[in-house]
């Protein structure tokens, strides 16, 4: 009765939050405004969004300016006019505009923002897959914490046996095999304790390096929201939405304009020009007739026609091409992917939701088992063994169902990534104002200022290094990265309201 008393409220404290406890919502802010991946793809996006800029700058004005001081040392022959040996000053100035250049500015242009878009899907999909991790990471702490209490709990009650049978044999009600049997089994029981304890701080340590500092304790997670009734409708989302496919479409697009700008390797390019010079003879002068400075302009246009290049141009345009395919090909590479990761995640949610109602009565089953075992035990109908084996399959059961809860969220929450739903602005974070990629592309993108000075980034992931594990000289210091780090292996998130980190609006539906 023990044992089933236990067993009901701890599965309970599966399903049931106290309002001081991390949230899986906590969990995903903080992965989300911290996670390296996620903040290293984010700098990431930055230099691509630059790639605009600097395609567009190549079809701007460019100005430059020359100054020369020189000074003849020695003339002779028809070389020696007579006239100032310097120092001489000249200063130039030369514009040049860009009026053709075959394609390629413009589609070098085109390719760079085709490939920001892939950046900004592949984003997309790292949140995910950072989600992904997160979720899995913290429903592994619930999961080991809940394997080690029943394991706990297993050690005590076989304790408990292995007294009351020495107790028996004491009076000769049963024999030393019995005693034997339930010392095999304590032992065998506190090695699985000792495994579980082992595989829950491997589950802390993976939970402290996703979501940035040790778990404290944690809120059952909310409710996924309504998930696809059939595998073909979730494929159908996942070919619509999927930031995998969006990036590599998009990166197919690129490699096609990069095509175009290899071809202009071989066309004309016109220029626009205009440049003056000034120069000025700073010495004694040859004469009082001659001037000693004079200044001239000049516009025009400049082409170039390439006549012939030793095969660059051909081969340019192979290698553009080739890699075009190898995009085309990764197309339906992902394509291939994508859909096989939907199938699996339906596949594996649904299995789990089968493996949560067969357990939750195997483990009903068990508890009636056992106590049925107990009472012809006391009758002499039953043995120790036959006792011991009862109380095992019981904790298998219960260790099964709590697995089979952690799976298919899991496979739920994966589910929700390969359709594209599981994103920060999708689920409903409220941890503060969301990352927003356009800010970064406004500023560079489009920018004219060759002085605008970018600064040096300061990392935003939190290190997770707390004071005792913090060598004397350490590989990463202060000049690196600053020491923003966990003060305490067991900091807990400040207290909140537990609510739904999905929300239950559903997945969004493609476009017909």
């Amino acid at each position: 009765m023990l044992r089933k008393l236990f067993t009901g409220s701890l599965l309970a404290g599966l399903l049931v939050g106290t309002a001081s406890a991390d949230t899986l919502r906590d969990a995903l802010v903080s992965a989300y405004q911290f996670n390296p991946t996620l903040t290293a793809q984010r700098e990431s996006l930055k230099a691509t969004d630059a790639t605009v800029g600097i395609a567009r700058a190549q079809g701007r004005p460019q100005v430059s300016a020359d100054v020369g001081l020189n000074r003849d040392l020695t003339r002779s022959g028809i070389l020696d006019t007579g006239g100032s040996r310097g120092p001489t000053l000249s200063t130039s100035v030369d514009l040049s505009v860009p009026l053709f250049n075959g394609g390629a500015i413009r589609n070098s242009i085109q390719a760079s923002k085709a490939r920001v878009e892939a950046g900004r899907a592949n984003l997309r999909g790292v949140e995910g897959d950072v989600f992904t991790q997160s979720v899995a990471a913290y429903m592994d702490v619930i999961r080991d914490r809940a394997v080690v209490e029943l394991n706990q709990n297993n050690v005590r009650v076989l304790q408990t046996n292995l007294e009351a049978t020495r107790d028996r044999f004491e009076i000769g009600d049963v024999t030393r095999t019995d005693v034997a049997q339930s010392e095999a089994r304590l032992q065998l029981g506190r090695s699985q304790l000792a495994v579980s304890q082992g595989q829950l701080e491997g589950s802390e340590a993976n939970y402290r390096a996703i979501i940035g500092h040790a778990p404290g304790t944690l809120a059952p997670p909310p409710p996924l929201p309504p998930l696809p009734a059939t595998a073909d409708e979730a494929v159908r989302i996942s070919l619509y939405d999927n930031p995998d496919i969006i990036s590599v479409v998009r990166a197919a697009a690129a490699a096609g304009y990069d095509v175009g700008v290899a071809m202009a390797g071989r066309l004309p390019s016109i220029a626009g020009v205009l440049s003056g010079t000034h120069v000025e003879v700073l010495g004694d002068r040859a004469g009082g007739n001659v001037p000693n400075s004079g200044t001239t302009t000049q516009i025009g246009l400049q082409a170039r026609m390439p006549i012939y290049q030793g095969g660059l141009p051909g081969a340019r345009i192979s290698q553009a091409r080739a890699l075009e395919g190898q995009a085309l090909e990764q197309v339906v590479g992902t394509e291939r992917n994508v859909v096989s990761q939907t199938r699996s995640a339906f596949a594996a949610y649904d299995a789990d939701q089968k493996a949560i109602a067969a357990n939750t009565i195997a483990v009903q089953a068990n508890e009636l088992a056992l106590e049925g075992t107990r009472a012809e035990q006391s009758v002499g109908t039953r043995n120790v063994l036959d006792v011991l084996n009862a109380e095992q399959e019981l904790l298998q059961s219960q260790v099964s169902l709590v697995t089979a809860k952690r799976d298919a969220y899991v496979a739920g929450f994966s589910l929700l990534n390969a359709m594209g739903q599981a994103e920060a602005a999708k689920l409903g974070l409220d941890g503060g104002p969301l990352y927003d990629p356009l800010g970064n592309y406004r500023r560079v993108a489009n920018n004219w200022n060759d002085w605008m000075n970018t600064p040096r980034h300061a990392p935003v992931a939190t290190r997770t290094v707390s004071p005792p594990e913090m060598p004397a000289n350490p590989a990463v210091g202060p000049p690196l990265v600053p020491a923003r780090v966990d003060s305490s292996p067991a900091v807990v998130a400040p207290a909140v309201t537990p609510t739904n980190a999905v929300t239950g609006a559903g997945v969004t539906q493609p476009q017909q």
